[in-house]
């Protein structure tokens, strides 16, 4: 019976190879500083600030222990 069994018709497979990484900010970081040492280019923050606007309001406002998700480049 079709109806029984779970619909994974949504389910988008591959999106673990996309996933976020999760860095955990510490004392000094900033979110150039983050971005410079995952992508290699401190210009890539407002990557890092776009994919946690949830916990970020102001990009200059990180702190040590805020657990923050590095997109993929």
């Amino acid at each position: 019976m079709a109806e029984e069994m779970p619909d994974f018709s949504n389910v988008n497979a591959g999106s673990s190879s996309t996933a976020s990484k999760i860095y955990e900010v510490k004392s000094g970081d900033s979110l150039s500083r983050i971005a410079q040492q995952e992508y290699g280019n401190a210009n890539d923050w407002p990557r890092i600030f776009e994919a946690n606007k949830d916990i970020l309001k102001d990009p200059n406002k990180i702190f040590p222990g805020q657990k923050l998700k590095i997109p993929p480049k």
